[in-house]
């Protein structure tokens, strides 16, 4: 009779154990074959940052079942693009290298941080992650660049300019050009962050040159870019492997504008305001520059 029970409890035993080890496949087995998961997905709704202009790189779209890797960036600019901290999507069945591609992409920095330039400043990324699993599911969390408390003082210090400054019988350009010199001339490029990385001032993002009278090229871009937005002016911001500045589009053609090239850094401190690359085309751009403004034309093709 003991030994009976012997083997009764050590076949249980057995049994647990190869359930604990298998329990994730049968996990995934039940998922895949007797649960049907509703894959078809919506994005609800966007935040007032939301840009309803397309680009050659990104696209929204309506599509949440990829069948292509642009398929995987215009999902992705789409959710970042509408403000989402967090967005689930599946992989489709007859996408065999949907995953492969997924974890390729998630681990392209240089890809995310072009998409990352089509959009609205405070919608941008500072991080993103992509989790996934074996069945499929991708979720996108993402860590906004701006604070709200950032959000909130940023856009009260825009308005508070655009009411000094804003000229309703100006031109594009002209009103273009009151906001760049604004900026420039209340601003100092922050050469101690740039050359011994001493972090005092927030001058990588707009709150720098703004508020605190200290920017870097990411600072000088996304204050440009908010005046552009509040103009309902088309931009965008503009990469190279070291730099960034914004693109901007005018009688259907697109032009670079560089606030930070305009505000040199001189040997004795002299404060300078400069033209050299206020609204100029790729060819002028070219011309006077190539080290530090070679961007991918394959992303930026509005400005081949």
């Amino acid at each position: 009779m003991h030994y009976k029970k012997f083997l009764i409890t050590g076949f249980l035993l057995l049994i647990l154990g190869i359930f604990f080890l298998l329990r994730e496949q049968l996990v995934l087995f039940y998922a895949e074959h007797l649960v049907k998961i509703e894959k078809k997905v919506k994005l609800e709704g966007h935040n007032n940052y939301y840009r309803n202009y397309e680009y050659t790189f990104a696209e929204i779209t309506d599509n949440f079942s990829p069948t292509s890797r642009q398929d995987l960036i215009n999902i992705y600019y789409t959710v970042i693009n509408a403000g989402k901290e967090e967005f689930t999507f599946f992989c489709p069945d007859e996408w065999k290298d949907c995953l492969t591609d997924v974890k390729y992409l998630a681990n392209d920095q240089s890809t995310l941080s072009h998409i990352n330039n089509f959009v609205h400043p405070f919608n941008g990324f500072k991080h993103i992650e992509t989790e996934y699993d074996s069945v499929g599911k991708i979720t996108i969390h993402i860590d906004k660049t701006y604070s709200k408390d950032e959000i909130k003082k940023v856009s009260a210090e825009v308005k508070r300019i655009q009411k000094i400054l804003e000229n309703k019988s100006l031109t594009p350009i002209d009103q273009i050009k009151v906001y760049h010199d604004y900026i420039i001339n209340t601003s100092k490029y922050d050469s101690n962050r740039s050359d011994e990385n001493i972090v005092k001032y927030r001058s990588d993002i707009a709150y720098g040159p703004l508020l605190e009278g200290r920017g870097l090229c990411g600072g000088y871009t996304d204050a440009m870019a908010l005046f552009l937005e509040d103009m309902k002016i088309p931009n965008f911001k503009v990469a190279s492997e070291n730099h960034v500045w914004n693109a901007v589009l005018l009688d259907n053609k697109w032009y670079h504008l560089d606030l930070t090239w305009d505000d040199p850094v001189t040997n004795d401190g002299t404060d300078l305001l400069e033209y050299n690359f206020f609204l100029i085309d790729t060819a002028k751009l070219n011309e006077i520059e190539k080290e530090q403004h070679r961007f991918s034309e394959n992303v930026y093709q509005e400005l081949k």
